[in-house]
C-alpha cells in the first residue's frame, strides 16, 4: 500500500508543478530580480488583490494566496535556489523533507504593513505627506520616474516583534496592561491614586530579554525606499499622487497612505533640464507657456529677422517679422496651440487629440549703451531720407520719422 502511494505521488507531484503559475510571473518580476524588487512586487500586489479590498471576490483571494505563496519561497535565498533548480517539485520535496515552512498570508502580509495583516476595523496609522519636484519638461512630455523617501518600517529581522529570539512576555509590573496605579499619601488616612505609564514596558505591555540587535527592541527601522513614479501629460502644478498603505509601519496599526504632491522644479541654468543656459526659459501658468525672447534695438525698430524656439519635446516654434514691422518694448505674442498640454485626470492618458494652451511671447527691447558707427551712419541716413520725403524744414519742424515709413524709405 505505501509503494502504491508513493507511486502515485510521484506522479502526481510533477503534475501539479506543471499546473502551478511560474512565481515569477505571479509577482511580475525577472528571474533576475533583486530582493527589493521582489520586496516591492508583493507590495503591490498583495494590496491589489487583499480580501478585504476585494470581498466577495473569490478570484482576489486566490491571487492573494497565490502572491503570498510566491513571496514565500522568493524572498527566501535557499528556498529561491532550490525553486530555480528544480521548480515546484523540488520546493515540495523539500517541504516533505520535514523542512517548516508556510506561513498565514495576513501574518505575511502584516509584515509590511502592520495591524495584524487586515485593514477592516484595525488601527490606522497617519498619512504621510511629501513633495516631489519634477522639470517642467517631464509636466510637458510626461515621464516615467523614481523617487526615494526616508520612512518607518518594520524590522525584518525580527519581524517587528523587537526580540532577537521571537520571545515577548507580558510584563510583569502591569499585568499587560501598560498602566500603573500608584496611591500617594496626602494625609493621614487619606490617598490619592494617579494612573501613570509603566516605567518598566514604557506602556507596551510586553517585555523583551533579549532585544533585536537590528531596531533595539523596537520593532521598527528607518529605511530608504524608492517607489515608481508615473508623470502624466500635462499634470498641473501640485497635484497629488496617492500611494496606499506606504506611510510610516509599525505592527500595531495598518500604515497610513503616502500623499505625493508633484511640484515644478526651479530651473538651474545650465543643466540638463534646463532649456536655454543664457537665462531665458519656459515659465508655466496653469494651461499657458511664457517665453521671454530678447530683441536688439535694430530688430525691433526695423525688423526683418527670424528666430526658432526649441520648445519642451524638441519640436521648433518659429518667430519672425518682416521688413519694417516694429515691435514695441513689453509686446506680448500669443502663439494658439504652443503652450502646455491641458489635463483631464485619468482620462487624458492615450488620449490621440490632447488639446493645448498657449505660448505667451514677451518681446524685452536691449537698448545699447551707444551706437555702433554702422548704425549711427544707418539711422542717420534714414532720418535725411524721411525729412526729404516729407519735406520737413528743421528749422520749423522738429518732428521724427514714423518707423511705418521705413519700408518706403
Amino acid at each position: 500500500m505505501r509503494l502504491l502511494l508513493g507511486l502515485l505521488l510521484s506522479l502526481l507531484l510533477p503534475l501539479i508543478a506543471l499546473c502551478a503559475e511560474d512565481y515569477y510571473k505571479v509577482l511580475g518580476i525577472s528571474k533576475s530580480a533583486s530582493d527589493r524588487e521582489i520586496k516591492k512586487a508583493y507590495k503591490a500586489k498583495s494590496l491589489q488583490y487583499h480580501p478585504d479590498k476585494n470581498p466577495g471576490d473569490e478570484s482576489a483571494n486566490t491571487k492573494f494566496l497565490e502572491v503570498t505563496e510566491a513571496y514565500e519561497i522568493l524572498h527566501d535565498k535557499e528556498l529561491r535556489g532550490i525553486y530555480d533548480r528544480g521548480g515546484h517539485t523540488a520546493v515540495e520535496r523539500h517541504k516533505q523533507g520535514g523542512q517548516q515552512h508556510g506561513h498565514n498570508p495576513f501574518d505575511v502580509f502584516s509584515q509590511f504593513f502592520g495591524g495584524g495583516g487586515r485593514f477592516g476595523g484595525e488601527r490606522r496609522g497617519p498619512n504621510v505627506e511629501i513633495k516631489v519636484a519634477v522639470p517642467l519638461r517631464d509636466f510637458y512630455n510626461g515621464r516615467d520616474t523614481q523617487f526615494t523617501v526616508e520612512k518607518q518600517a518594520i524590522c525584518e529581522k525580527c519581524e517587528g516583534t523587537g526580540s532577537a529570539d521571537g520571545q515577548v512576555d507580558t510584563c510583569s509590573t502591569c499585568g499587560g496592561r501598560g498602566i500603573r496605579i500608584q496611591k500617594h499619601q496626602l494625609a493621614p488616612g487619606i490617598y490619592q491614586q494617579v494612573q501613570m505609564q509603566c516605567d518598566v514596558c514604557h506602556g507596551r505591555g510586553k517585555t523583551i530579554k533579549h532585544p533585536c540587535p537590528v531596531c533595539g527592541g523596537r520593532k521598527v527601522v528607518r529605511e530608504q525606499e524608492t517607489h515608481d513614479l508615473h508623470v502624466e501629460r500635462g499634470m498641473p502644478h501640485g497635484v497629488r499622487i496617492t500611494y496606499e498603505n506606504e506611510a510610516d509601519a509599525s505592527p500595531d496599526w495598518v500604515a497610513g497612505d503616502m500623499l505625493v504632491y508633484l511640484v515644478e522644479q526651479e530651473p538651474q541654468l545650465g543643466k540638463e533640464d534646463d532649456e536655454r543656459t543664457d537665462g531665458t526659459f519656459f515659465r508655466r501658468r496653469g494651461k499657458d507657456l511664457f517665453w521671454r525672447e530678447v530683441l536688439s534695438l535694430r530688430e525691433a525698430w526695423m525688423g526683418d529677422w527670424t528666430r526658432n524656439i526649441t520648445h519642451l519635446d524638441g519640436h521648433v516654434v518659429q518667430l519672425s517679422r518682416k521688413k519694417g514691422e516694429v515691435i514695441q518694448p513689453g509686446t506680448v505674442e500669443i502663439v494658439q496651440g504652443e503652450g502646455m498640454p491641458i489635463w483631464h485626470g485619468e482620462h487624458s492618458e492615450g488620449a490621440y487629440d490632447m488639446e493645448f494652451g498657449s505660448l505667451h511671447v514677451e518681446y524685452v527691447v536691449v537698448l545699447p549703451d551707444q551706437m555702433d558707427k554702422s548704425m549711427e551712419k544707418e539711422f542717420w541716413g534714414l532720418w535725411e531720407k524721411w525729412r526729404k520725403k516729407k519735406g520737413v524744414d528743421l528749422h520749423k519742424d522738429s518732428g521724427r520719422p514714423d518707423p511705418k515709413d521705413h519700408d518706403e524709405l
